[in-house]
């Protein structure tokens, strides 16, 4: 079988694939795409970096291709849908570059903490003004960590060494696994408002993009260091380019940005702000970790073994899971509304099948849950392939119950998750033409589409809770597209969801709040 190579790679990632039986590697490091186009016809394998364009075109003429292998984390040069459907295995390698760009975080926050690039260029210019650059020490300083994850928690253990309190913000993230870290989980704004120092490690994400604004940069303690090596966009550059101008923000070390390259950007005028091209993953050690982290990967695929770190689903038999899928977006989107309802996932969840359902082998519909309710905030894409396994690295326990008993649906799906001494359950089924709905929440019936923007409020079963809630809505010119209202009893328990044509803003949420009879309201996305 033959691998083909078009761009350079490490010679460590090369030897693996020569040296394997069986494997040809057509190594052309300056390939161009004509080239690229003819030899790939005969290629069992490709290994890419990120120069390479992937797209239909060139899919289409690789009739024996099994496996792509990209060295390194970012696909965007990969059509990967056109892949998925002509069968072909698309994988990367995201841990290799995981110390590198640890590394590169400790050295902007020590460069910040002792103001590094300024003291330099002032030097250079034969400026000997020592008081003006007056750092600050580590030792005892609060940490904030958006994101503990795999580069996340390399830099709590980092950290720890230097004697800072660590704080962290991850939904995803176990008490057990925190406390392995030496850091003690809080909500994001107690983070904002606390740390001395923030550091991003999430991905960039629907519910991630702009999630550090005008809002948040207010809740932050005056003079605090920002630093983001993880994804250009997680930060408003507009609002931190005025968090830095007011004094909120002392100083920030950036590896990413919004636009890359970032021309015209001004926040690379600004003296307290260290700039890098993206160069996270860029060293010798990361890129040869890459390497031999996907020939290793490559290799097995071609030797019919595990897919590892794969983005996509391989082929499965088209006419089972055709009749699962239905099932399966369904199961996605419970996993979406529960981790939002949750607001943070606890070691051990529950997906429970009832009815007709219940007798198929429903692997996939239980990882399409596992991917709604992973999917969020994880740098490398998850899909039914990798999600188990992300689950489990997660300390993320999941336990699957089959019950061919019917309930008051042919076929019922219910997942719930604990957290502390709370329980949240959903329930979902079909209707006709298998159009997925919400059924049930935390026991109490309702009959929710889920899409869109939907409001959860829970109340007292008492009059003027709906009133309220569509008047403050009203006034707030929010559209209500869908209500439905569900009870365990008169005058007990109750809760009201609406669908909505556009997110709120959390002053809406609380002064919902403000009426005696509303216990709690959450917007989440679907």
């Amino acid at each position: 079988m033959k691998i083909l190579v078009p761009e350079p790679l490490s010679e460590k990632g090369l030897e693996i694939m020569r040296g394997a039986d069986g494997i040809e590697v057509d190594f052309r490091p300056d390939a161009t795409p004509e080239e690229l186009r003819h030899a790939i016809a005969d290629c069992h394998a490709l290994v890419i970096r990120s120069r390479t364009k992937v797209n239909a075109d060139l899919l289409a003429r690789a009739l024996n291709l099994k496996v792509i292998g990209r060295a390194g984390v970012g696909i965007d040069n990969v059509d990967v849908e056109e892949a998925t459907r002509r069968g072909i295995i698309v994988m990367n390698s995201p841990e290799g570059n995981t110390i590198s760009t640890c590394e590169l975080t400790m050295a902007m926050i020590l460069g910040l903490s002792r103001r590094i690039a300024e003291a330099s260029a002032s030097t250079r210019k034969g400026e000997w003004d020592r008081k003006r650059f007056a750092g600050m020490e580590l030792m005892n300083k609060k940490l904030g960590i958006v994101g503990l994850g795999r580069i996340g928690g390399e830099v709590a253990a980092r950290a720890a060494a230097f004697g800072m309190k660590i704080i962290g913000y991850d939904p995803f993230c176990t008490p057990d696994r925190a406390a392995k870290l030496q850091a003690r989980l809080v909500p994001l704004k107690e983070l904002l408002r606390t740390a001395d120092i923030i550091t991003f490690h999430v991905p960039l994400t629907d519910e991630t993009r702009g999630m550090i604004g005008p809002d948040e940069f207010r809740l932050m303690k005056k003079g605090v260091k920002i630093v983001n090596c993880a994804r250009g966009g997680i930060i408003d550059e507009t609002a931190l380019c005025n968090a830095i101008r007011s004094g909120i923000v002392s100083g920030c070390g950036l590896d990413v940005y919004e636009n890359e390259p970032p021309v015209g950007c001004p926040l690379l005028l600004l003296d307290s702000v260290i700039s890098t091209p993206h160069i996270g993953a860029i060293t010798a050690e990361a890129q040869a970790n890459v390497a031999t982290e996907i020939a290793r990967q490559v290799i097995d695929v071609l030797n019919g073994g595990p897919a590892r770190n794969a983005v996509n689903l391989p082929m499965m038999d088209g006419e089972a899971f055709d009749g699962l899928r239905p099932y399966a977006a369904l199961a996605e989107k419970l996993g979406m509304l529960l981790v939002q309802m949750m607001g943070r996932i606890g070691g051990k969840l529950s997906v429970s099948y009832c009815g007709e359902i219940a007798k198929k082998d429903l692997t996939p519909v239980t990882r399409s849950f596992l991917c709604g309710l992973l999917r969020p905030v994880l740098t490398q894409p998850v899909n039914m392939v990798n999600a188990p396994a992300i689950a489990r690295e997660r300390g993320i326990e999941i336990t699957e119950i089959k019950s061919p008993a019917a309930e008051a649906y042919a076929s019922l799906i219910t997942v719930e998750g604990k957290s502390g001494a709370k329980t949240t359950s959903v329930s979902g089924a079909l209707f006709a033409d298998d159009q997925p709905r919400i059924v049930r929440i935390d026991g109490l019936d309702v009959d929710v589409a889920p899409q869109g923007p939907v409001l959860i409020v829970r109340n007292q079963d008492k009059p003027g809770a709906i009133s309220h809630i569509a008047s403050v809505l009203a006034r707030s010119q929010v559209n209500i597209a869908r209500m439905t209202v569900g009870r365990d009893k008169p005058g007990g328990k109750a809760i009201t969801v609406l669908n909505i044509d556009e997110p709120v803003r959390d002053n809406v949420l609380d002064e919902i709040k403000q009426l005696k009879i509303i216990k709690d309201v959450r917007l989440v996305q679907l």
